[in-house]
């Protein structure tokens, strides 16, 4: 029998310089060592190891597309490529790098004082602290203008009081970047752990993004001082802005996602017999796997060109909703159909499909719905906002 062909049927990797195959290829060894092996076990249980985040911070993979302060400063091609790799092992665990780097770190960055830089970005960068991002709210999801999250001052400080809800990261973060209305507008705030009445509370029983921490932040007269304030942020564009730079790293690790479950199925294909051959060599079967390559390679040559419009600072966010519309729906498909191969084995975490279709599910949500990017790229393409 041939060998069966890569999924990169296009021959992507060549537009990869060798720079860029040594970044993803180093992030690929760790999350294949290191993680994989128990991360079957750590779905099942509904836990990420904490000590990973030193780990990851040797990597370079927090913040590695950030400038300065202890962050690497790749390029967003590298980046990725790293979050392709981080999402083919499991979401939870690219999840726990795109929050801290392309949320909570991203604002610090882009918004915050040289003061909060120089505090918290070196030590979010060697993954010393875990950072998290306070914006969805019980009853402000797709609405993040609707939010009853209060910051008021009080003299020279802040006093701020809501609730946060679907956080990732939160239960174990260091820092929480939180969002508030101010009478002047929606703003941003560093809260350190430990600030009296701020307090988080694990969300359990998940079916989807167990190997990943997600929490409800609960600010009761949370007072900071006036420095805890990010200055270069004022209004949604401050929070949207960070938005962009996590739904970019998701365009990428969705294709991670489905890598894995189509090879996964692929592989059982060549090996499970029924009517005295190898089910791989059925039509119904080939379709499956063919239409999974080609959406696969499709979602792929659109990442790399994205990624091009980023590094030479042309990315819109409406071009990012396009990527993350067309690349999480795909791979989610991809996954489905490549458990639909494996028959009953493919419910079982003895294979990675399943738990990587329940995660797709909260990919499929967060950073924006499907219907919310629809909506995007609807009025882009006819001037009428739907949503509003």
């Amino acid at each position: 029998m041939p060998v069966p062909a890569d999924l990169d049927l296009l021959g992507l990797d060549a537009a990869l310089s060798p720079t860029d195959r040594e970044i993803r290829d180093a992030v690929r060894r760790f999350a294949t060592a290191r993680v994989l092996p128990h991360v079957a076990e750590w779905f099942e249980a509904g836990t990420l190891p904490r000590d990973l985040a030193p780990e990851l911070g040797k990597l370079g993979v927090f913040g590695m597309h950030l400038e300065g302060y202890g962050c690497p400063g790749a390029s967003a091609l590298q980046y990725g490529l790293a979050c392709l790799e981080l999402e083919a092992v499991d979401s939870g665990l690219r999840s726990l790098v795109s929050v801290q780097g392309s949320l909570a770190m991203y604002a610090i960055h882009a918004y915050g004082s040289e003061e909060q830089k120089q505090e918290w970005l070196p030590r979010m960068a060697a993954g010393e602290a875990i950072g998290c991002f306070g914006l969805t709210e019980p009853d402000s999801g797709s609405d993040p203008g609707s939010m009853r999250t209060r910051a008021r001052r009080d003299g020279a400080d802040w006093v701020l009081d809501g609730t946060k809800m679907w956080i990732t990261n939160g239960g174990f973060a260091d820092v929480a970047v939180v969002w508030a209305r101010a009478e002047e507008g929606v703003r941003g705030f560093v809260v350190p752990r430990g600030t009296p009445g701020f307090t988080t509370r694990n969300i359990e029983r998940k079916l989807s993004l167990r190997a990943s921490v997600t929490s409800e932040l609960i600010l009761d007269g949370v007072r900071l001082p006036a420095d805890a304030m990010l200055p270069g942020a004022r209004g949604l564009a401050g929070p949207l802005g960070c938005l962009s730079e996590a739904r970019y790293g998701i365009v990428w690790g969705a294709l991670g996602a489905a890598r894995t479950c189509w090879e996964a199925a692929r592989d059982h294909s060549l090996t499970r017999e029924q009517f005295g051959r190898p089910i791989a060599a059925f039509q119904l079967t080939q379709a499956k796997l063919v239409d999974g390559a080609v959406e696969w390679n499709k979602g792929a040559l659109l990442a790399l060109h994205l990624a091009g419009l980023k590094d030479a600072g042309k990315l819109t966010p409406e071009q990012i909703s396009l990527g993350k519309l067309n690349n999480v729906r795909e791979a989610l498909e991809i996954c489905r159909t490549a458990r639909t191969i494996l028959g009953a084995s493919g419910i079982t975490l003895d294979y990675p499909v399943l738990r990587h279709m329940n995660n797709l599910e909260s990919v499929l949500t967060y950073e924006g719905t499907s219907e919310v990017h629809t909506l995007v790229l609807g009025q882009a393409l006819t001037g009428h906002a739907a949503f509003r």
